[in-house]
């Protein structure tokens, strides 16, 4: 299948994560192959509430011009958004380029929901029948396209926001909407990621339906995706941010590129909001593949969601062996940094593309058994594995059955 469009490139990526900003220190977390999942004893103070379990992001410093005036309008969804998109520019040589002013840069960018003590002043109003605490800058803190819209101040972008505040797709959609985006010629210049913040209350999303972890004291043991012995999901928090480019534009700059874009799939299951089909996920996987004009042996490893809940490993590890098979090596970063929800799209499929760069792909920790319901892959365990790959997947799965995939490929600049 010829591929119609512009050529779509990454060619910058930075996070604010649980295991750090940058690839080399990320990597080097990985090749330790401990998580960073941590039991947190200030959860028990919520009554009801099982899981102590979470993976926070790393601290970060801001630079001076992180100032009060500039980061009025920003609850900490929005300030990590806004510095993994920082970062990632820079990586790109973008930061002072003429572009981002031009009108032909723009944002698609998720994140489930805004700032969680912006949402509480707002519940507390309801409750308590007053306004006290709530300010001029609070609704912005906590809209669900905070993230977006703070990038765009912040860098001056004037050209289109995309929100895909889509849940464990948001990070993911914000890809593919910009890859498509730009490969319609309707933008140069994409910064497309997820943010996401840690609280309790989204630990009792999943707490209500029994689907987090409680080995409250044995943090390192768990998440277990795909194991016969895993009891849950582990939130995690952070933000990522790729800098997606048109090809022609990177090439005539001089600009680094990571890897391009070749492929996205999305659709949605249209049966139930929380109960996964593995059929449209195995669709999903088909339509990146389809997207990109490559047979499914082309893909040299897939980055699984992998989030440790039985409904979920089940139907997409089937889903995975149905346009697979067991010819594709398989593994999940959640292991390592829990399910980081709207930005778990963006930090996987930047890792992905990274350990395809890299040569060496790392290892579902905590995989010792893995389930017989489950479908028959090839599952990277151990020491992780050393391979020479020219195209990855990265696949995503959120509740209201909205499913996504994304494909990348090796780049080589060529000669001048």
């Amino acid at each position: 299948m010829a591929r119609e469009g512009r050529r779509v490139v990454v060619t910058g990526a930075a996070a604010i994560s649980p295991l750090g900003q940058d690839w080399p220190g990320i990597h080097a977390r990985l090749r330790a192959l401990r998580n960073a999942v941590r039991s947190l004893p200030e959860w028990a103070a919520y009554e009801g509430l099982n899981t102590r379990l979470a993976a926070p992001a790393e601290p970060f410093d801001l630079p001076p011009h992180y100032n009060r005036k500039t980061t009025r309008s920003m609850g900490r969804v929005a300030l990590m958004a806004v510095r993994a998109s920082e970062l990632a520019l820079q990586q790109a040589r973008l930061l002072d380029h003429p572009v981002l002013r031009s009108g032909r840069t723009g944002v698609a960018y998720g994140s489930s929901a805004g700032s969680h003590e912006a949402i509480s002043e707002f519940g507390r109003m309801l409750n308590s029948f007053t306004t006290e605490g709530i300010t001029a800058t609070t609704y912005l803190k906590m809209m669900s396209h905070t993230a977006p819209v703070n990038i765009g101040v912040f860098f001056g972008l004037s050209g289109r926001i995309h929100t895909t505040s889509s849940a464990c797709t948001s990070g993911s959609q914000g890809i593919g909407e910009a890859y498509e985006t730009i490969r319609a010629g309707r933008q140069t210049v994409m910064l497309a990621g997820g943010s996401e913040q840690l609280d309790a209350t989204a630990a009792a999303v999943f707490d209500t339906l029994f689907a987090t972890s409680v080995r409250n004291d044995a943090p390192h043991a768990t998440p277990r995706p795909f194991d016969v012995a895993r009891d849950g999901l582990v939130l995690g928090e952070g933000a990522c941010t790729l800098v997606l480019e048109e090809l022609d534009h990177a090439l005539a700059r001089g600009a680094p590129v990571l890897a391009e874009v070749l492929g996205y799939g999305s659709n949605s299951d249209g049966q139930h909001v929380t109960q996964p089909s593995s059929p449209t996920m195995a669709r999903a996987m088909q339509l990146a593949l389809d997207d990109a004009g490559l047979d499914a042996a082309r893909i040299g490893y897939v980055n699984a969601h992998g989030t440790a809940t039985e409904q979920g490993d089940i139907a997409e590890s089937q889903a995975t062996a149905q346009v697979f098979g067991r010819s594709v090596p398989v593994s999940t970063l959640k292991s390592y940094v829990g399910h980081m929800l709207g930005a778990c799209g963006a930090f996987e499929a930047w890792l992905s593309i990274e350990m395809m760069r890299e040569g060496w792909f790392a290892p579902t920790l905590n995989l010792a058994e893995v389930d017989p319901r489950c479908g028959d892959l090839d599952y990277i365990t151990g020491e992780g594995r050393a391979l020479h790959v020219d195209h990855v997947m990265s696949n995503n799965f959120a509740f209201g059955g909205i499913n996504t995939s994304l494909v990348f490929g090796r780049f080589d600049t060529p000669a001048a």
